[in-house]
This record gives C-alpha cells, structure tokens and sequence, in this order.
C-alpha cells in the first residue's frame, strides 16, 4: 500500500513539477510586440490651430432622430472651406448625397492601394438642465487653462479639423503622397450614421473605391490603463461590439383595480425578467481582439500579470474573473445588457393589462443581434415574456475583426510609438458604435483609434460635461496625422 502511496505522491510532484515549468516557460517566451521606433520632432504648430477649432465648436452641429436641422452642417462646411484654402485647391471634393463630406487627395502612384481617414461633424447635445454644469459653455469654444472646451473637442470635431490641419501643413512644405488619400465625414454618427457614413460609403462601393484600411475614431491613449502597466496604453481598435436595442414585453388579462391586487402583475413580471437577466448574464470569454490585447499587454506587465496573461489556457478562468469587477472591463468580455425604458402602468389605482422595457445590448464579436435574443428568451424561459428587436433601431452586428499582420495596423502603431515616445500599444475591442462599422464593405481592414492621451478622470467629460481637450495634445494630434500619412503614402 505504501508502495502504491509513493508512486501516486512520485507521479503528483512529477505533474506539479511540470505544470510549473509549462507556466514558467510560457512567461519566459512571451516576448514583446512592441515595434523599435525612433521618436519624432514634431515641427511647430501656430496657435491659429487653437481658434479654428473653436470656431468649429461653435456651431453646433448636433444630431438628432428628429429632422436634421441642415444649416450648422452647411456652417461647419463653409468653415472648412475657408479655413484650410491649400487643401480645398489640391484636394477633389467628391459628389457624395446628403449632407456628408468626401474628399480624395491623389496620389502619384495609381497602383497604389488608397486610405480612408474619417470622423464625424454631428456631436451630442448638451443638455439644457445639466448646462449649469459646465466650466464654460458646451458651444462656447472657449481658449482658457491651456485647454479648447465644448462639445466636439473630445468627439469629434477636433479629428476633423485635425486631419485638415495637417493636410494644409503638408501641402505648405510641398509634400504629396505616393498612394492616394480620401477623408469622409458623416453628419449623423451619433444616431447611427444611415445618411452619413452609410451613404458615403455607398458612393465608394459604387464607383469602385477599394481601401488598403480604413482609420476612425475609437479608441484612445489612456494613463493608468492596467494596474501593472507603467506606460500609458494606445489601444487601436480593430473591431467594434454589435448594438441592438429589445423590447421585453409582458401582456396579461388579469389588469383591474389596484385595490384587488392579484398575485402576479404585468409590472411585477417584467421587474423579475429585468432582474433575471441581470443574475444571469451572457458568458464572458477571452477571444478576438480580447486574446489580442492581452498578448500584447501581457509581455509589459509586471512577473505576476505576465504569468498569467501568457498562460491563459489555464488562467483564463482567474482573469475573466477579475475584469468582471470593473464595468469597462466587463464590457470587453460578454454582451452586455442595460435597461433603459420601462412602461407601463397609465394611472396609480389601475392595474395596467400590459408592460414594456427597452434593453440595449452591446454584442460581443462571435454572437449577432437574433443569437443576443434568442439567448434572452431561454432565460426567462416565460411564454408571458416577449423578446423581440426594437422595430425602431433594429441595431447592427459586430463588426468583423481587423488583421494585427496588415500594412494598416504596423502604420498606425509605428506612427504612435514615433509621436508618443514611451507608449505602449494593443489592438483592441470598441466597446461604443462608430462609423467604421459602414466601411468594412469597402476596405481590407478598419481600424479605430483617434491619438489624444487622456486618463481615466477625462473618460466622463465625452458625452458628459466640461468636454474639453489641451492644447498641447491638439498640437501632438495634428502632429500624429502628418506622420501618419507620410508612413503611409511613402
């Protein structure tokens, strides 16, 4: 018996021996990703940069699902045409419908793949009972502490008038690309882009535009990213989750007087439905451009992070476990459900026959909108409980996943690391919609990121108050897309 005893302790300590070993030796080869570069000197950028883009924030160009009130676009326009004259006299303006922009900068090499650089002219608006809030005025522009303030600075007037501040600076020294560069700029990117993006993207698909890559907005260089991270991180989305909105509904007969309550109401049915989702969310898993983050984050961590990011075969389970805590974090692993809307009773005595919710969903990258619903209506698992798409905003499926072995990709981090010297940089997950989502059709690969540098107390201001951007990081932003298009049209 002893014997038996020794062998099974012998063949444990043997196994633990090697498990050891597989992590340690998985650590041990879990090198960088992060490319060798040599910073840039950025050349000077007149303080003129500063006034046109105050100029842009005041007028304000916001979105609604109303009519859109077309002349803060057709200001917006007019601001472009005479603030930047060298690139409104080099650049083709090109015939899209609607209220959208698109223009092409030729290259002098046909056979070479063109670019698409975007953003969005509409913004958010800011709400008139949260306007006391603010420092300055949400559409002031104001010039003060070394910061632009108002909507737009943040998301995202500022990467509009900053790609046609490097254009006319570029064109000032004389410089032309080699490949051909477009710039398309939508008007309704913050309600989902149907008349703007979609509509431009159209117009390309239609007169046989083809795009090596595509780069929007999306994600940022964030400080104190990762707790073990020293360096602030550059995460270059190369996807973006789905978004879709479901209407829960539950219908009974037995309504009447509140005086005669029955046991199970339509309210209180709908209140237990939202709350079981809520107990039992979809399932988080580390893939895609989630896998990608950590296999290029991991290798500049700390010893204890590293271990564990390169051995997600077996790790994978304490990970997921931590990001859950963290809501963005959370984000970027499952689909993830916000209840928005509740309706339904029509007076306090009456008990009402019918109740509805409104949920949002952001899908991961692998699930669509039908297999999103599909999995709510076997949880609640109530044939009183309806499931259906939003008829309303039907919503999108994410978007396919970018490749991290593209020409794009190695441009685009190449330019971070030479005009941020220090930053680290990681594909990643758009967790928000953005109009790159329209473009997948037309490009080989799209890709999100807009290069300003914030931490995680400027996260709030986009969408919320005191948006605002520095001065200095404007300059670094102009600077960012001049390299850019000189690494990519050499």
């Amino acid at each position: 018996m002893r014997t038996v005893l020794r062998s099974i302790f012998r063949l444990a300590f043997v196994a633990l021996v090697l498990f050891i070993g597989v992590l340690l030796v998985n650590m041990i080869t879990f090198s960088s990703k992060q490319l060798k570069v040599d910073a840039v000197i950025l050349e000077p950028v007149s303080d003129q940069v500063f006034a046109r883009l105050s100029e842009a924030v005041r007028i304000p160009t916001v979105s609604h699902n109303l009519k859109v009130d077309t002349l803060p676009f057709r200001q917006l326009d007019s601001l472009l045409l005479r603030s930047f004259p060298k690139t409104m006299a080099q650049l083709e303006r090109l015939p899209v419908p609607g209220l959208g922009l698109a223009f092409k900068w030729p290259g002098k090499n046909p056979n070479l793949q063109p670019i698409l650089l975007t953003g969005h002219m509409d913004v958010v608006p800011a709400q008139s009972d949260t306007t006391d809030g603010w420092t300055y005025l949400p559409f002031s522009g104001e010039q003060a502490e070394g910061f632009i303030w108002g909507r737009g600075t943040l998301d995202d007037k500022m990467q509009i008038m900053g790609l046609f501040e490097a254009v006319e600076s570029l064109l000032s020294d004389g410089y032309y690309p080699q490949r051909s560069v477009y710039f398309a700029f939508g008007h309704d990117e913050e309600i989902e882009g149907k008349e703007g993006a979609k509509v431009i993207a159209q117009y390309f698909a239609d007169t046989g535009v083809h795009f090596d890559f595509v780069l929007d907005e999306g994600s940022i260089i964030l400080e104190n990213a990762l707790k073990g991270l020293k360096e602030p991180l550059a995460m270059i989305g190369i996807g973006e989750k789905g978004n879709a909105t479901y209407t829960i509904s539950v219908a009974m007969r037995s309504g009447g007087h509140s005086s005669m309550p029955v046991d199970e109401t339509v309210i209180g049915l709908l209140a237990e439905a939202v709350m079981t989702l809520r107990a039992k969310p979809f399932p988080a898993k580390i893939d895609g451009a989630t896998k990608g983050f950590f296999e290029y984050v991991g290798p500049e961590m700390g010893a204890f992070q590293k271990l564990l990011m390169a051995n997600l075969w077996c790790t994978d389970g304490l990970i997921i476990n931590t990001l859950e805590q963290d809501a963005a974090s959370n984000a970027m692993i499952r689909t993830t459900i916000a209840p928005t809307i509740i309706k339904g009773g029509i007076q306090e005595n009456v008990l009402p026959f019918r109740a509805v919710a409104k949920v949002n969903l952001r899908i991961l990258p692998g699930e669509t909108v039908e297999s999103a619903r599909a999995y709510m209506e076997s949880v609640l698992n109530d044939p009183r409980i309806q499931v259906q798409v939003s008829e309303e905003r039907p919503g999108n499926d994410p978007s396919p996943l970018s490749s991290t072995e593209s020409f794009g990709f190695d441009v685009i981090r190449k330019t971070v690391q030479e005009v941020f010297p220090g930053v680290k940089v990681a594909p990643s997950l758009v967790i928000a919609a953005t109009d790159g989502r329209h473009y997948t059709e037309v490009a080989d690969n799209v890709y999100r990121f807009c290069p300003v540098q914030l931490d995680r107390t400027d996260l709030k201001r986009i969408h919320g108050l005191d948006e605002r951007i520095s001065e200095a990081g404007y300059k670094q932003m102009i600077g960012f897309y001049k390299q850019l298009m000189k690494n990519s049209c050499r």
